[in-house]
């Protein structure tokens, strides 16, 4: 097994280090495993020379625990973990959640709430003018002003609001050699301003280094819906590494700067990052607690790509990995899999092969490799690009790598296909291959809605699309003699969906034979474009109007009917159909949603116990229960 990194002061004193170069403070348990952005940095840092310790969920409540190595030579490197802190504590009703998978046992709250400004303030209290770079999801995500949904307000970028010194925005392995390389050739923190991939605040005089695409001020945005909407707008428009320009945003005379983003890693480079010689596993010092759970889903699963073309408006990959995916070497990959199952407990199934979008291996067309790409359309939804290049041979022969490995004996995806890029495929050879050997029992797809306008409020291909890859699924599961079944994420309350959009849902789900528990309840976090349409009613991309539902008890009423089989949903189901005048779908006949009140009694009015709405908290976990699609 790999050697971990040094998480005391005694280890680094055991190596020899007089101190270590970066300290890196992270919001998550210390997990070594390629799934975790953290791990990724600190292995690509020491491979690179740098001795790197690192500070997992520190104590937060004094600065002595930002003691623990002694003042780092070149600085402290600090991220909230993998997934923003608020998402991590609280549910989309804004509950405290009870469980954390990146925590010890998935004991809640040993991180703070923003993790990012909490531990920033720390570091400063303990050694003052240090050099401090954020990375990681919560930085990049709030690298500008942005709607804060805990909050409901424009919070500035979280690089003022920290103190830090830089930010680095999408994925950051050759962002953060090269500001090591500049900080160990003497150069201060304060002077680094050309490296892309990186966010800085500079007084109003100084030169900016890149081409600037647009600038706007705080002040404005904060209080002005429709210019916050067009600003993101912009943004999203230029976080490609081949026609993306700055961008700059005036807070009280000084100015906060983008550069351009870092061109993502080529195929050799991210073969040399995943062959670096990760534990692959949580640190020792938690099994006293039961272990770290989020290793779970990925000790036995490979990531093959990254990037995404998908451009759905509700995630946050286009902000963040960027749309032009890359892919390691088949190669790379079958080497991955031969050390897993060399793995203790393993037990001859890889669990997932995939990555954002599980089967794509290449940019969605050759234009994008020199021109980037299109800022202004997307290259599946709501109908496919004429440029877009549709293959999955690769992605086959990869899978049959895998399986051809000693000690293999099932290769499963899990993580999503993208079931209108594989509808979009004429050879049927690849469908065939995944129904017949890579189905765990279940496909999760993303059909998500079915109404007209939402989907393209959400990015997404009509749900005639969704249809057809569901029949041609049960049709080659049926041909292969098994017994399989789709589990389809749902959203309600998207931007752009109604009270009526909501029935017509319940209403396929009905006639398709879905009874879904997986059902989430829009969740406005930073850095995507449906966030944006819910705070100002605008779709930053078009800038057009996008009816938005923000009433809390009118989203319950929205999640009740697209799960309208429940018996605690029920008060609400009927709620929803009567203010829609649809009391015919209230009864016992085969085409009611709802049977009526118990002895014809009325409904309790909406804060009564009965009507109590379901909350989105412990109880919307993803279930293990299958769902058979007829």
């Amino acid at each position: 097994m790999a050697e971990f990194l040094p998480v005391t002061r005694k280890e680094t004193e055991e190596r020899g280090w007089d101190a270590p170069d970066f300290v890196y403070v992270s919001g998550d348990a210390y997990v070594d495993h390629p799934s975790f952005g953290p791990a990724l940095i600190c292995r690509v840092l020491e491979d690179a020379g740098y001795r790197v310790a690192m500070l997992a969920q520190p104590d937060f409540r004094s600065c002595d625990d930002f003691r623990r190595f002694g003042k780092p030579k070149l600085g402290f490197l600090v991220s909230a973990g993998n997934i923003d802190s608020m998402v991590a504590h609280y549910t989309v009703s804004k509950k405290k959640r009870n469980f954390d998978y990146y925590s010890p046992g998935g004991k809640p709250g040993l991180r703070p709430d923003r993790a990012v400004i909490v531990y920033c303030n720390r570091i400063r209290e303990a050694y003052g003018d240090i050099p401090i770079i954020i990375d990681g999801l919560e930085a990049s995500l709030r690298r500008f002003a942005h709607y804060d949904y805990w909050e409901d307000r424009i919070r500035r970028s979280v690089l003022v609001d920290s103190r830090a010194d830089l930010l680095t925005y999408g994925m950051g392995e050759n962002i953060l050699l090269r500001l090591a390389q500049l900080l160990s050739r003497g150069i201060p923190v304060r002077k680094i301003r050309d490296v892309r991939g990186t966010v800085y605040l500079a007084p109003a005089d100084q030169k900016v280094h890149y081409e600037v695409a647009a600038e706007f001020d705080f002040n404005k945005l904060k209080c002005d819906k429709a210019e916050y909407a067009r600003a993101f707008g912009i943004q999203y428009k230029n976080q490609d590494a081949v026609n993306g320009r700055a961008i700059i945003e005036w807070y009280d005379g000084k100015k906060l700067v983008q550069n351009p983003p870092m061109p993502p890693l080529e195929r050799e480079e991210l073969d040399r990052v995943y062959a670096l010689p990760f534990a692959r596993t949580y640190h020792p010092s938690y099994e006293k607690d039961g272990g770290i759970p989020g290793i779970e889903e990925v000790r036995f699963s490979i990531t093959h790509n990254r990037g995404c073309f998908g451009g759905c408006n509700f995630c946050a990959l286009a902000f963040h990995q960027g749309r032009s995916v890359r892919s390691r070497s088949i190669e790379s990959v079958v080497r991955e899999a031969e050390k897993i199952a060399a793995l203790p407990g393993f037990k001859g199934y890889i669990h997932d092969v995939g990555g954002p979008t599980a089967n794509f291996r290449y940019p969605s067309c050759q234009k994008q490799l020199t021109d980037g790409v299109c800022a202004s359309r997307k290259c599946l939804a709501p109908k496919p690009c004429k440029n877009l290049a549709v293959d999955h041979s690769e992605y086959a022969e990869l899978l049959r790598r895998i399986q051809a490995v000693k000690g293999v004996k099932k290769v499963f995806i899990r993580s999503g296909i993208r079931f209108d890029y594989l509808m979009y495929d004429p050879d049927r050879s690849f469908f065939e291959k995944l129904v017949r050997d890579h189905v765990s029992g279940q496909l999760k797809v993303a059909p998500e809605h079915i109404s007209p306008s939402v989907l393209r409020h959400m990015g997404k291909p009509d749900v005639e699309v969704y249809n057809a890859f569901r029949d041609e699924f049960f049709r080659i599961t049926a041909a292969c003699g098994l017994e399989q079944y789709l589990v389809p994420y749902l959203m309600s309350s998207h931007p752009g969906s109604t009270l009526k959009d909501a029935l017509d849902l319940a209403l396929y789900l009905k006639k398709t034979g879905l009874n879904p528990e997986q059902v989430q309840d829009f969740y406005p976090t930073p850095g995507t474009a449906s966030t944006v349409m819910y705070y100002t009613g605008i779709d930053p991309l078009t800038g057009k109007k996008v009816f938005t539902e923000t009433d809390y008890h009118q989203k319950q009423l929205q999640r009740a009917l697209l799960q309208f089989s429940r018996p605690q949903m029920a008060p609400l189901v009927r709620e929803a159909l009567c203010r829609l005048g649809r009391e015919d779908l209230i009864g016992n006949g085969k085409q009611c949603l709802v049977r009526p009140a118990r002895n014809g009694a009325p409904d309790r009015g909406r804060y009564g116990k009965q009507n109590k709405p379901h909350t989105g908290g412990k109880n919307v976990r993803k279930s293990s229960r299958k769902r058979k699609v007829k």
